[in-house]
């Protein structure tokens, strides 16, 4: 190992144990996450819900489950849980830009003012 090679090592190592200063791109990026992660957190736990129960209704419509759950009509049983969970799952992009353009009107003044403070400087 050569002499810029463990300069570079020893300053990676040493940057883990030094404090970061907060500086205002810190901040920036720290309230775009908050903007973002509330919607992301339903759009990814919805889809994944609507996800599972359109699997079931499929499962029913296609297997002998049905009749081993005790369902008599699996086949239209089956559909109509299928369908409510398409449904979920394509209302679910619309109500995730809902609530990301709800989240960026609420911090768009906040957003706007750091990042005019970060331009100028």
């Amino acid at each position: 190992m050569n002499k810029n090679d463990k300069e570079f090592l020893v300053q990676k190592i040493r940057t883990q144990y030094t404090e970061k200063e907060n500086t205002k791109l810190d901040e920036l990026t720290a309230l775009d996450r908050k903007v973002k992660k509330t919607a992301n957190i339903f759009g990814y736990t919805f889809g994944s819900i609507s996800a599972l129960i359109m699997g079931s209704g499929m499962s029913l419509v296609m297997t002998e489950i049905g009749s081993v759950l005790g369902i008599e009509n699996g086949m239209m049983s089956g559909i109509i849980i299928g369908v409510v969970g398409m449904l979920m799952a394509i209302i679910n992009y619309p109500s995730y830009k809902k609530i990301l353009y709800k989240r960026r009107k609420k911090y768009s003044k906040q957003i706007i003012e750091l990042s005019d403070e970060i331009m100028k400087a």
